[in-house]
Formats: C-alpha cells, structure tokens, sequence
C-alpha cells in the first residue's frame, strides 16, 4: 500500500525538466540574435567570459527573489513582494520597468520580425518593403493574442516543437562547420576589452526570467531546492543555447564582415542573411530562417500576451469583444506604429530593455532579499555570502544600468567605431 500512496505522490509532484523548461522557453528567444553583433567588438573569448559571469549574477538574484518569495504564500505575485517589502514606491518603479521593458520588447519584436519577413518574402521571389513587413507581422500575432490565450498557446506549443528542430539542423551545421581561425584570432582591429561595458546590458537581457519565478513557486509549492534546480537547469540550458549560438555565428562570419551588418542596423534579417550565405545549403539556410521566424514570432506572442493582459488589468478593460479591441489597440498600435516608422531599432530596443531590466532583475530582488531577512527571522531557505553577495548583484544593476546610458551617450566605445 505504500508503495502505491508513494507512486501516486510522484505522479502529482510537477517534474524539475517542467520547471526548467518554463525557464529556458522564457529567457531564450529573439534576442539572442542580438548576442553576436554586440558581442563583435569583445570577439568570442571576451563574449564567453561576459555571458558566463552574467548567468552567475541573474541565477543569484532569481535566488534572491525565490528567496523572498517563500515567506509568501504560493500564488502570490512580483507586484505583491515588491508592495509588501520594499513600499508603494519601488512598487510603482518596478510595476513601471516591467511595463516599458514589455513595451519595448514588443517593438524590438517588430522590427527583428520585420526583417526576417522581408528576407524570407526575398528568397520567394518577392520584394517587400520592411514597414509593411513590420505591419503585415504586427497584425498577424496580434490577431492571435487578441483571439484568446489558448490559441497563443496551442500556436507557441506548435512554434517550440519546429523551432527545436530547425535550430537543431540549421545550428549544427554551422557548428560543424566552424573556422577555429576565425573564431580564436579574428581579422582587423586588435583591440578587444574596451568593447565590454557597452555589451554588458545586452548580456544581461538575455537572461530574463524573473517574472516566472512566483510562478515556479505556485506550480511546485513552497520546495526551495525544487525551484532552485529548475531555475538553475533552466538558465544552465539557455546559457549553452547561447555559447552554441556564438560559436556558429563568430566561428563561420569574420569579425570584419560584422561591421557591414552593424553599418544596416544589426538587424536580425541582416545577420540571418549573412549566415545563410555561409552555409551555402539552400535547405540549411532556409532551415535557420525559418527558425529566426519562429523565434521572434514566439518571443513577440509571449511578451505581449504579458502585455495584454497588464493593459487589461491596468485599465479594467472587460473580457468582451469591445473590451479586447480597446485592450488590443492600446497593447499593439504604439509598437507597430514605431517598426513602421523605425524599422531597424531592434538592438536598439533590446538595449533600453536591458536597462529596464535592471531594476527587476538585479536591483529590486538584491533590496528585498536584504528587507525580507529584516522583516522575518525565520527562513528555510537563503542564499549564501551574505551582505556580500546581496552588494555585489545590487552593483551589477547599477553598472550594466550607468554603461547603457554612457554608451548611448558616447562615452564608451561602441564597435566597430
């Protein structure tokens, strides 16, 4: 008998391999394209160094932050930590660096699927311009989010199977084919450390989960070590996405060639097209167009039903028809409006989220760990180093924040300048 009340147990109890992969499904995404074209500058030595000391930093803080959370009952979510440690005030800052940070995504998200709709309609045979590209893209996953939630999932669930399999082909490819030469001594400039700091806030955006951690939280209950090797498993996988990533794209394009995909803006169907002519396999590189499609348009569909749902909530719009359209026009025109006008902003874009991000990722989880530890002196679960560790990722927050601002401003140098 106890043997069965023990296989009935193991049966309800959510699988670590599910956690991560809500982890990972949400950190990997469109921005990942931004990676090698920012990381052109440092070259792939420096790029591994930054995305590794990145993962350790954004892992602690989603501890931090799992940490908080356990002194609440499951369910409860990041406005409610943040109102119930740190005050009406961080709330309001962090409520507001998540709404800009969907915001934003959602243009970046625009312009990158902008793009690649225009490479792919090339490759057809057909020419069109990237505004309507960003229009026709726009509306289309709109109509999706704006149908109902289920068809985002049955859609996004359909969109990860082919994605898995077309970065499978077209990555591994590339991977096999990789020029040690170009990937350990690169061409032109020699110069490679000043281009860290302006990377950094590039870096940090690909490492975005935070939101999902109440949400771990509720879907395994208060099991500190449960959540913490899904968030580690989940990050660990996206981190080896990404080192995989930089080795296909630095190890196959010189890193003089980056200057001319910088010089058009950087933007996905840029890169995407550069690649494709290395791979010189038309069946490959449509292999890895279409997964650069199923990427942004998966990345667009979860960050903006986040979006749509926070609009809806924000102004009390209804579930109707007429409350949706009001909910929908107020998600997505602003967005598409600015791919339309500004179609090449997607590293642009993924910057001033990264220095949103700051403040939800490694600042606000950093500051209520410190209060939490004030306010309660019970815990089962902390994070170890102390007032060491809880400095250390508030610094990171305010550096990655500080090099954005100087690089926007020109006072850090900013590759291939």
């Amino acid at each position: 008998m106890a043997n069965h009340l023990n296989a009935a147990k193991s049966k309800q109890t959510p699988s670590l391999l599910g956690g991560a992969l809500i982890i990972a499904g949400t950190t990997v995404g469109a921005g990942m394209f931004s990676l090698p074209v920012v990381s052109a500058g440092m070259w792939f030595n420096y790029s591994l160094v930054v995305l590794l000391v990145m993962w350790a930093f954004m892992l602690i803080s989603g501890l931090l932050l799992l940490e908080t959370n356990l002194h609440f009952e499951p369910g409860a979510s990041f406005d409610t930590l943040t109102k119930e440690t740190l005050g009406p005030g961080w709330r309001l800052v962090n409520g507001l660096s998540i709404a800009f940070v969907l915001y934003i995504l959602t243009y970046a998200y625009v312009s990158g699927g902008s793009s690649m709709v225009a490479l792919s309609a090339e490759g057809l045979g057909l020419q069109i311009a990237q505004p309507l590209a960003g229009l026709i893209f726009g509306a289309v996953l709109a109509g999706v989010v704006f149908i109902s939630t289920k068809a985002v999932d049955r859609i996004t669930s359909i969109m990860l199977g082919a994605m898995i399999i077309t970065f499978a082909l077209s990555i591994g490819s590339m991977v096999g084919g990789v020029d040690t030469n170009i990937l350990f001594n690169p061409d032109g400039n020699q110069s490679f450390s000043p281009y860290i700091l302006a990377a950094l806030p590039f870096a940090l955006a690909s490492f975005g989960y935070h939101g999902n951690v109440p949400s771990l939280v509720k879907y395994y209950g208060k099991e500190p070590k449960r959540v913490g090797y899904a968030i580690g498993l989940g990050t660990a996988i996206a981190l080896v996405i990404y080192l995989l990533w930089q080795v296909a794209a630095m190890g196959n394009l010189p890193r003089s060639q980056f200057d001319e995909i910088i010089a058009q803006g950087g933007n996905m169907g840029v890169l995407v097209g550069a690649l494709s002519d290395v791979l010189n396999n038309e069946w490959l590189s449509k292999s890895l167009q279409l997964f650069a499609n199923l990427a942004v348009a998966s990345s667009f569909l979860g960050v903006t039903l986040g979006l749509f749902d926070y609009i809806a909530d924000l102004f009390s719009f209804d579930d109707s028809r007429n409350g949706r359209l009001k909910t929908a026009a107020v998600t997505f025109l602003p967005p598409i409006l600015m791919g339309i006008l500004f179609p090449n902003g997607f590293i642009f874009a993924i910057g001033f989220a990264a220095l949103a991000a700051t403040v939800w990722t490694l600042i606000v989880p950093a500051l209520m760990a410190r209060k939490s530890r004030q306010q309660f002196a019970r815990s089962d679960f902390r994070v170890p180093g102390g007032n060491l560790v809880l400095g250390l990722v508030f610094a990171l927050g305010i550096l990655v924040a500080v090099c954005h601002l100087l690089a926007m401003a020109n006072y850090l140098p900013t590759y291939p300048n």
